[in-house]
C-alpha cells in the first residue's frame, strides 16, 4: 500500500511544472427568475475540470483560456434547467438567469456509462439529486432510498442496510452492485455492502443514481438486479466548509464534515467524513424457527422447548430408544436472547474519513488520488446474526480521466476488529450461544460437574439428562400423559440443571473467553481479512455515424477469515479468486435525434464458472418538439455468480453446516429423513432411502433474461410521469438446499446416518451432517413487476410526489426444501411533499410509505414480514448571515412496526435536532 501511494503522488505531481497557460478571469452572478441570487450553483467550463460554485450572493469567479474561443460555461443547479453560455472573451459582470426545470432536464451517467438526458435513457433509472439527499432522514443514506419507486431496502440493524430492485431482496446486497465514484463499496469477506459505510460521506454526495434490473452488459456479473452509483462533489467546483451536527433519541450523536479548497488553478484538496453513534435496535423475535430450517422444531411455547428465531444456543437433542418415552421426540435447551449475548445496551456507531487530492495534469486531464477508512459497530444478518465490533475497511483509489476516457484502480482491505485475541472483536451470535452450552457445568456448590468416570459434563449434557429422567418419571406417574410429563421435566431441568445464567460472573467469563477465541468449534470470533483489487478503463469514440463506448476490468479477491467463516485457514493463507471482462456499446440517433438505438455486450471470464456473454439492446423514441414524451424498451441478459462467501463458506451453525459448492457437487438424502430417523436407520431399510436421494452438481452461473418497456414524460410544464413494466425469467436460479450427506461430497450409508444423529453442534467432527449449500434449481423462475412515479411542481413552495411499485414472483411450485429469497412486498406506495418558503429560508419535506406484508426467506430465518406504514419528515430554517441552518426531523415518527428483515429488529422511531453550517 505504501508503494502504491508513493507512485500515485509521483504521477500527480510530475506534470505540474511543465503546464503553463494564459488564463483570463470570468466573473458573474447567477439569479433565479425573480432576480434573487442563487448560492451553490455550479459553473463549469465545458470539456475541462475547471469550475466554481456561487457564494451566498450568487457570485462566481473562474479563470479560462480563450486561445481557442469560444469558451462555453455550463451553469447547473438542482431544480433549474442547465444553461450553456458561450463566451468569446473574459467577462467581469456576467449575469445568468436560471429557469425552473422539469424532471427531464436531469443528466445521468449510470444507465449507459456516458452522460445523457434522463428522458432518453434506455432503462429505468432513478436519480436522487443533492437536495433530495439532504432530505434523507434515516441514519444511513441507503435506508433513505425506500421512498423512491421500486427500490426495496432491508435493514439488519440501524446502520446496516442493503438495497435491491425487482425482487429477490435480502439483508445482504449480493444481487446488486454498489459503487462510489465507480469503486465497489463491499466488504469482500462478506460480499456485502454495509449500507453506506464505505460509500461517499453524506456531505460529499452530489447525486445518487439507481439503475433498475439487469446491468451486466456494462457492469459485469452481479449487476443482476440493479446498480447504485454515488457521485461525489468535485473539489474544483464545490469548495468551502460544511459541518452538520445532530443529536436525538436513543442517545443519537451525529457529526459530519466536508472541507474542499483549491490550491491554485491546478490542484484541489478535499476531506470528508464523520461519525454517528446511537443505541441500536435489538432482535426480539421469539417465534419458532421455520421447519424448513429446523425440521425437528416444536411449536412456540412447547414444554419440550423450541428453536426460537432471536434465541441462540437453544439446540435440540432427538432422543432414540435409550430416551424411553422420549423416543423420537426432540428436546430443545433454553437459549440466550440477542440482548443477553450483546449486553451493554447494544451500542452502534459508524465512522469514516475520506481525503482526496485532485490534480489537473493538463487542461483536459485530471488525476485524483483518494483514500477511505471506515469502521463500525453493528449487527449483521446472513446465515447467522453477527456482532460486528470495530470492523471496517481501508480503500485506496487512483483515477485518471480525460475528456473521453478514464482509467481507475482501487484496492479494499477489510478487517474485523483488533487482531489481539485479548481484546474485543467481531463474533458469531449463533456460535457464542452454542459454545456457551458446551462449557463444563458448575454445581450448586460452585464445583465443576463430572460424570462417574471423572469426565467433564457440559451444561447441555446435564440439562438433557435431567430432563429425560424427569420426563420418564412423570410420564409413568401420570399414566402416559405426554403434556404433563413435558411440563414436569421442563420445570425440573430448569431448577436442577440450569444453563449458564446471563448477568452472572460465570456467564461473563465464559462469554468473554468464547468471543475472543477464533478456533472453529471452540470460539465465536469472526475474522475478516480479505482483499479486493480492481483495475478498469473506458474509452468513448464519438463520431457523426455512431457513438461507441469500450471498456474492461480485472478483479481479484484474496479471501481470508482464518477458518471462522470460509474454508481458509491461517496456515493455508487467503483463497484467491478472479474474474475479468470487456464490454462495448454502440448507439446512434435517428430522425433528428428523436429515435435512439443502442446495443451493448460484455464478455466475462470467471475462475470458477467459465465464460459468459451479457447483451443489451434498447430503443428510445421521443415525441414532442422538446422531446417531452419518451418511450423506451430494452432486452437484457445478465449473469450472477454466487457470492464469494457462498462459493467458499464453511460455517457450522449447529443444525447444519454451510459448505461452498464450487467443486464436483454433493450426493445425499433430503432432510425429510430427519423426521424419520428412528424408523429407517437399519441397513435392512435401505430401500426406503432411495425415495429420498438427493444429488447436486457444482454451482453454475445464474442467468436472467429480462425485457422492459417504459414511458418517461413531462405531461405539462409542472407534471412529470415515469412508468415501467418488466418481465424476467431466471435459469440456473441459485437457491439453498438442505440435505443429509458426507462433507466430502459422497452419499452416506445408513450406518453413517445413524452414527451422526442427532445432527447438532456437538457432532461437528463427524463426516455426516445436515449440509446446506447454494445450488442451481433445475427450473425456470419467472417474475414481473411495474412501477409508476409522478411529480407535480406547484412552484418553489410546494412539490407533490408519489410512486407505486408492484412486484410478483410468478413461479410458485419450487422444489421441496428450496428457498427462493424473493423477499419483496407485492405492493409499495409512497407519497411525499417538499418545498421552500419564506424566501427560501424555510425548507420542509415529508414522506409517507406503506408496504404490504410478504414472506421473507433466508438461511437464518424464514417468516412473514408484517405490513408497515412509516412517516418521515424534516424542517430546516436558514440564517444566511450566519451560514447556518437549524434542522429538526425524524424517521418513523409514529414508531410503527417497521420490520424489513425477518429475524432482525423493527426499525423504530428516531428523531433529531441539529445545525448545518455551510461556508463557501
Amino acid at each position: 500500500m505504501r508503494h502504491l501511494f508513493a507512485s500515485i503522488l509521483l504521477i500527480l505531481w510530475l506534470p505540474l511544472c511543465g503546464w503553463a497557460q494564459t488564463l483570463q478571469t470570468v466573473r458573474g452572478t447567477v439569479q433565479d427568475e425573480a432576480g434573487r441570487p442563487l448560492p451553490g450553483v455550479t459553473v463549469l467550463i465545458r470539456g475541462t475540470g475547471t469550475g466554481d460554485a456561487t457564494n451566498e450572493q450568487g457570485n462566481f469567479e473562474l479563470k479560462a483560456d480563450f486561445a481557442k474561443a469560444p469558451v462555453v460555461l455550463v451553469v447547473s443547479f438542482v431544480g433549474y434547467a442547465a444553461q450553456n453560455i458561450p463566451l468569446s472573451g473574459p467577462e467581469s459582470a456576467l449575469v445568468v438567469k436560471m429557469r425552473t426545470s422539469g424532471m427531464l432536464d436531469q443528466v445521468v451517467v449510470s444507465a449507459s456509462r456516458i452522460e445523457e438526458s434522463i428522458g432518453q435513457v434506455p432503462v429505468t433509472v432513478e436519480k436522487i439529486d443533492q437536495r433530495q439527499v439532504n432530505n434523507v432522514t434515516t441514519p444511513d443514506l441507503v435506508a433513505g432510498l425506500a421512498r423512491f419507486k421500486s427500490i426495496d431496502v432491508s435493514s439488519s440493524s440501524m446502520l446496516l442496510t442493503s438495497f435491491s430492485t425487482r425482487g429477490f431482496s435480502s439483508s445482504r446486497s449480493d444481487r446488486v452492485i454498489q459503487l462510489a465514484d465507480y469503486a465497489d463499496t463491499q466488504l469482500p469477506s462478506l460480499s456485502s455492502n454495509f449500507g453506506n459505510l464505505l460509500g461517499t460521506p453524506i456531505l460529499d454526495v452530489a447525486s445518487v443514481e439507481v439503475v433498475h434490473g439487469p446491468a451486466s452488459a456494462l457492469y459485469g456479473a452481479n449487476a443482476f438486479n440493479g446498480v447504485l452509483l454515488t457521485n461525489s462533489k468535485d473539489p474544483f467546483k464545490d469548495t468551502g466548509l460544511t459541518v452538520r451536527l445532530r443529536g436525538g433519541n436513543r442517545n443519537l450523536l451525529d457529526g459530519q464534515l466536508r472541507y474542499a479548497v483549491k490550491l491554485g488553478e491546478r490542484v484541489a484538496f478535499k476531506i470528508s467524513g464523520g461519525g454517528i453513534r446511537a443505541d441500536d435496535f435489538t432482535g426480539r423475535n421469539f417465534d419458532a424457527t421455520s421447519k424448513l430450517l429446523e425440521p425437528a422444531n416444536n411449536p412456540a411455547g412447547s414444554n419440550l422447548g423450541y428453536d426460537a428465531v432471536s434465541v441462540y444456543g437453544d439446540a435440540g437433542n432427538t432422543f432414540g430408544a435409550t430416551g424411553g418415552a422420549l423416543n423420537g421426540k426432540t428436546v430443545f435447551l433454553p437459549g440466550f436472547s440477542e440482548a443477553d449475548l450483546i449486553t451493554d445496551n447494544n451500542p452502534t456507531y459508524s465512522v469514516k474519513v475520506s481525503p482526496s487530492l485532485a490534480v489537473k495534469l493538463t487542461e483536459k486531464i485530471k488525476a485524483t488520488a483518494s483514500y477511505r477508512y471506515a469502521a463500525t459497530n453493528t449487527t449483521f444478518q446472513a446465515a447467522s446474526r453477527y456482532r460486528i465490533v470495530d470492523a471496517g475497511a481501508h480503500q485506496g483509489k487512483l483515477a485518471i480521466e480525460g475528456r473521453n476516457w478514464v482509467v481507475r484502480a482501487f484496492q479494499t482491505r477489510d478487517f474485523s476488529g483488533k487482531r489481539d485475541p485479548l481484546t474485543d472483536g467481531s463474533y458469531n451470535l449463533g456460535f457464542l450461544g452454542g459454545v456457551l452450552q458446551l462449557q463444563q457445568a458448575t454445581g450448586a456448590n460452585g464445583q465443576p460437574v463430572v460424570d462417574a468416570n471423572g469426565a467433564p459434563v457440559s451444561y447441555a449434557t446435564r440439562y438433557f439428562g435431567t430432563y429425560a429422567a424427569a420426563y420418564n418419571q412423570a410420564f409413568q406417574a401420570n399414566g402416559g400423559n405426554a403434556d404433563a410429563a413435558a411440563l414436569s421435566a421442563r420445570t425440573t431441568a430448569n431448577a436442577n440443571a440450569p444453563v449458564l445464567q446471563p448477568g452472572t460472573q460465570a456467564f461473563k467469563d465464559a462469554r468473554d473467553r468464547i468471543i475472543h477465541n477464533p478456533t472453529p468449534g471452540q470460539g465465536a470470533r469472526l475474522i475478516l481479512r480479505s482483499v479486493l483489487s480492481e483495475a478498469s478503463g473506458q474509452y468513448n469514440f464519438n463520431s457523426e455515424i455512431v457513438d461507441v463506448v469500450v471498456g474492461g476490468a480485472y478483479r481479484r479477491y484474496d479471501l481470508g477469515s482464518d477458518g471462522s467463516l470460509l474454508e481458509d485457514t491461517r496456515e493455508s493463507g487467503r483463497i484467491r479468486n478472479y474474474e475479468y471482462g470487456a464490454y462495448a456499446q454502440a448507439s446512434r440517433a435517428f430522425l433528428d435525434d428523436h429515435l435512439k438505438l443502442a446495443a451493448a455486450g460484455r464478455v466475462d471470464r470467471f475462475q470458477n464458472f467459465g465464460t459468459a456473454f451479457s447483451p443489451r439492446v434498447s430503443a428510445v423514441y421521443s415525441l414532442g418538439a422538446e422531446k417531452q414524451h419518451n418511450f423506451r424498451s430494452s432486452y437484457s441478459r445478465a449473469f450472477r455468480a454466487a457470492s464469494q462467501d457462498a462459493q467458499y463458506i464453511r460455517l457450522d451453525v449447529g443444525r447444519a453446516i454451510l459448505v461452498g459448492n464450487v467443486g464436483s457437487g454433493f450426493r445425499g438424502y433430503t432432510t425429510g429423513l430427519a423426521t424419520q430417523l428412528p424408523g429407517i436407520l437399519a441397513p435392512t431399510r435401505t430401500a426406503d432411502l432411495a425415495a429420498l436421494e438427493y444429488q447436486s452438481p457444482g454451482l453454475k452461473l445464474e442467468k436472467v433474461n429480462s425485457g422492459e418497456v417504459g414511458y418517461r414524460g413531462q405531461l405539462t410544464s409542472k407534471l412529470f410521469v415515469d412508468l415501467d413494466y418488466f418481465y424476467s425469467a431466471y435459469d440456473n436460479f441459485i437457491a439453498t438446499r438442505n440435505f443429509i450427506g458426507n462433507l466430502d461430497g459422497s452419499r452416506p450409508t445408513p450406518a453413517q446416518i445413524g452414527a451422526a444423529a442427532p445432527f447438532r453442534f456437538a457432532n461437528a467432527a463427524l463426516p455426516t451432517r445436515v449440509i446446506q449449500i447454494n445450488t442451481n434449481v433445475d427450473q425456470t423462475v419467472k417474475s414481473q413487476g411495474a412501477g409508476i412515479s409522478m411529480g407535480y411542481n406547484f412552484g418553489t413552495a410546494l412539490t407533490l410526489t408519489g410512486n407505486y411499485s408492484y412486484n410478483a414472483l410468478i413461479t410458485k411450485n419450487f422444489q421441496p426444501g428450496t428457498l427462493s429469497f424473493f423477499n419483496t412486498p407485492e405492493h409499495k406506495f409512497n407519497l411525499g411533499v417538499d418545498g421552500l418558503l419564506l424566501e427560501r429560508k424555510l425548507s420542509y419535506n415529508a414522506n409517507f410509505r406503506q408496504v404490504s406484508s410478504y414472506t421473507f426467506e433466508s438461511t437464518f430465518a424464514t417468516g412473514t414480514i408484517p405490513s408497515a406504514q412509516v412517516v418521515d419528515a424534516q424542517l430546516g430554517y436558514t440564517v444566511p448571515k450566519l451560514h447556518t441552518t437549524v434542522q429538526v426531523g425524524g424517521t418513523n415518527l409514529f414508531d410503527s412496526r417497521n420490520f424489513q428483515v425477518y429475524g432482525a429488529p423493527s426499525q423504530g422511531r428516531i428523531v433529531y435536532a441539529g445545525l448545518l453550517f455551510d461556508i463557501d
